[in-house]
């Protein structure tokens, strides 16, 4: 789908759910109101398309910042308010439905328990409910916003592998996935990725696509504090979907430049205690589409590569799995999803995904789906907080019963509650 075809959907789709809003909300207050409640819903509609019809461009404005977060925050809220709405018309259509069966089979005494009130009392109902559905999406975008902006948690995920060497039991694999640099998010919040990942010690530091949402230029400072990410075998990159919106050939040369060891359907052989892990990295499952040398391929990946005790893929996607598991992936460790972040966009991240957040197992493979440390968007979380994710491979062992599952240990805490900035 090229870019006109994406903005002229998106385009449609929110302008059907704006159109919605002011017929449900707008369109039954008494005038002047009505006219000044459609003028601001324009507007609502006006900015988030315009702030995508320039990131699309890679174009800049003055103030773009102020444009970013107004867009955005305003998007957040028209979703909660939208979600909201048609959960309060759908369970109208419910109660209109039971009236009618009980008119039809039930008593039809006035009175009855489910009797339709008048007119007058019916328009205050639904007065009074408007206003609360507007304050209810306020409150909750509020609430979003400060868990968008709160540093991630830290999630800690045992892989159980059966026979897994000692020498590479309790390897330790620091993910950082989906930053999305560069429309709300911001140098501060990316230092503070970059010292939370350093603290855990990982055997490694994995970054798994979307670093970012704009240009080399318009960016590399935000994302400059990347370079200071530090393992002692290596932090690796992969492309995600946004690089190639951004521009992927000069984000990879960048992301080189950073001190990234990038992997477009390569691997590396990491030795540790006399054992190996093969590490492969693949594109992103788009990539063909915008530079066809970069086609994704997790059997090229490992082509040539000698036997391993253990074979690790990142792959930014989750749908990467099937192919994954039928070239003899042990581990694949992925992103993309970003848990769904909030209603409704939580139905739209699990579209064509098999898993959108946790630890499965699939097949004779394991996936791990982060939730995404930054976030894409509207600058809101709900039930899905950012996380940097601690993958440790474990031996499951010879006779301990299985593949393993009941030794999954899948903790999270917070490492503190301030916000990111």
């Amino acid at each position: 789908m090229n870019f006109l075809v994406w903005f002229i959907l998106v385009c449609t789709i929110l302008a059907t759910g704006y159109g919605y809003v002011g017929w449900r909300l707008a369109a039954p207050l008494p005038p002047p109101w009505n006219a000044v409640a459609w003028g601001v819903l324009v507007l609502f509609f006006l900015l988030p398309i315009g702030e995508m019809y320039l990131t699309l461009n890679r174009s800049d404005v003055p103030l773009r910042g102020v444009l970013d977060w107004s867009a955005y925050i305003i998007l957040g809220f028209f979703s909660m308010t939208l979600s909201i709405l048609l959960v309060r018309d759908l369970s109208w259509v419910m109660v209109a439905v039971i009236q009618k069966t009980w008119a039809l089979f039930g008593s039809s005494r006035e009175g009855s328990p489910l009797s339709l009130l008048d007119k007058g009392r019916r328009e205050m109902l639904s007065q009074t409910m408007n206003v609360g559905m507007v304050a209810a999406a306020a409150v909750l975008t509020g609430y979003g916003v400060f868990e968008a902006r709160r540093r991630p948690s830290v999630v800690e995920v045992s892989v159980p592998l059966p026979n897994l060497p000692a020498g590479l039991d309790g390897f330790r694999i620091v993910q950082i996935t989906d930053v999305h640099a560069g429309l709300t998010v911001s140098r501060p919040f990316v230092e503070t990725i970059v010292q939370m990942a350093n603290d855990l010690k990982g055997d490694i530091i994995a970054f798994t696509g979307d670093l970012v949402d704009g240009s080399v230029e318009r960016l590399r400072e935000h994302v400059a504090p990347m370079a200071d990410l530090s393992a002692p075998y290596g932090r690796y990159f992969i492309t995600g979907n946004h690089e190639y919106y951004s521009g992927a050939v000069p984000w990879v040369e960048e992301a080189k430049r950073l001190g990234f060891d990038v992997l477009l359907n390569e691997h590396r052989i990491i030795r540790r205690g006399g054992r190996t892990l093969l590490l492969a990295g693949v594109t992103d499952t788009s990539a063909g589409q915008f530079v066809p040398a970069h086609a994704s391929d997790p059997v090229k990946a490992i082509a040539g590569a000698a036997p391993a005790d253990v074979r690790v893929l990142l792959a930014h996607q989750p749908r990467s799995l099937y192919a994954a598991e039928k070239a003899g992936y042990d581990v694949q460790i992925s992103g993309h999803t970003h848990g769904g972040q909030f209603f409704p966009w939580n139905y739209l991240a699990a579209v064509g995904q098999p898993y959108i957040r946790g630890l499965h197992k699939h097949g004779s493979m394991w996936i791990y789906v982060s939730k995404g440390t930054g976030y894409w968007g509207p600058p809101v979380r709900l039930g899905a907080r950012s996380e940097i994710t601690v993958i440790t491979l474990r031996s499951s062992g010879a006779g301990n019963g299985g593949d393993g599952t009941s030794d999954i240990l899948r903790n999270q805490h917070d490492l503190t509650g301030k916000a990111a900035l």
